[in-house]
């Protein structure tokens, strides 16, 4: 998969309410009531994935609320990516969600030849007037991957911070870089091991690098990937999570999590497809903490062991986060261990 100068890309949610937890919110109601809208999801590794599950369930909800009519492919291989867009496409699909990460230019040719059909992708690059009916998103949650870093940095004894990530692309350098950002408001002298598996889903890998990581004086893991919280638990570290929340499987380990909520995303492209306005947009900003996108999860079984003054603080920056007085970076370098 290629994503443009950087290398490649490619990747169930706390409910904050009966609304978020129906898929609702957002929705303007007279589209409740409109012909469902056939959507068609495409995805190259399996709904249960961290980053790609995000979108499932949010499509789910809407299905359940009777919105929309939805079939998926999973495990789809970037060789036939464009085949199984244009299977959905000339099956009738008004609106096509997927990631297009690995197959930038072979996903526009399709683009282009079915311009009544609206595609919402995942991808690296922004939306282009080319393709009126290509909309792009990202999991810009920056702003949740800070504050958990504010956790983390207060949970550390040691000051090792270790981060496994699938790949050194942009969409995951900048969550790493603004977790670290969050580490050092809580423990300036922190220090980070870093290291990139080359996989999306490889929780062996994850898991035996985290192991590495912990034998090296790490006592708190940033789980980018699954398998890394899984060695957390077996060495008796903390971890902190990503896009979802995994506390109610490792209660005792994972003390974090920056969550990322994919309703206001897809949301906000069906009615643009309801009401006939779909056009090309970049639909990332609605993964921004002030538009509902992203979130920290609650503190769960951590709730009280987590210094007070951290909690504090973390409750001081979401505040300015969601007013606009705060604007955490976006840095899609690749991190810097040390």
């Amino acid at each position: 998969m290629t994503a443009g100068a950087p290398l490649s890309r490619r990747r169930l949610l706390q409910s904050t309410g009966a609304l978020t937890a129906t898929g609702l919110i957002g929705l303007p109601a007279r589209l409740l009531a409109a012909d469902p809208v056939s959507v068609a999801g495409i995805y190259t590794v399996p709904v249960e994935q961290q980053w790609v599950s995000r979108i499932h369930k949010a499509a789910m909800a809407q299905q359940d609320a009777g919105a929309v009519s939805y079939t998926f492919s999973e495990n789809t291989a970037n060789t036939d990516y464009a085949r199984v867009m244009r299977e959905y496409a000339e099956g009738g699909a008004k609106l096509i969600v997927g990631e297009i990460f690995g197959v930038e230019d072979e996903a526009r040719e399709v683009v282009g030849d079915y311009p009544e059909v609206a595609f919402l992708m995942g991808s690296s690059f922004m939306p282009d007037p080319a393709h009126p009916n290509l909309a792009v998103f990202d999991n810009y949650i920056q702003d949740a991957s800070y504050l958990s870093g504010i956790i983390a940095g207060a949970m550390t004894q040691s000051g090792n911070i270790g981060m496994v990530g699938g790949f050194p692309i942009p969409e995951v350098n900048r969550l790493m870089n603004a977790f670290m950002a969050g580490v050092r408001e809580t423990r300036a002298d922190a220090k980070f091991q870093i290291s990139f598996i080359g996989s999306w889903f490889d929780p062996p890998k994850a898991k035996e690098t985290a192991f590495a990581m912990i034998d090296a004086g790490a006592d708190v893991m940033y789980a980018e990937r699954f398998g890394v919280s899984d060695a957390a638990k077996e060495r008796g570290v903390f971890s902190v999570g990503n896009v979802i929340d995994t506390q109610a499987d490792y209660p005792e380990t994972v003390v974090a999590s920056a969550l990322w909520h994919f309703e206001p995303t897809f949301n906000a492209a069906l009615a643009k497809v309801q009401d006939g306005s779909f056009t090309a947009d970049n639909y990332g900003v609605y993964s921004q903490m002030k538009e509902g996108g992203c979130s920290l999860a609650p503190l769960g079984t951590f709730e009280g062991k987590v210094p007070e003054a951290a909690v504090a603080l973390v409750a001081e920056r979401e505040a300015a986060i969601k007013d606009g007085s705060l604007t955490v970076e976006i840095n899609d370098n690749e991190p810097v261990a040390g």
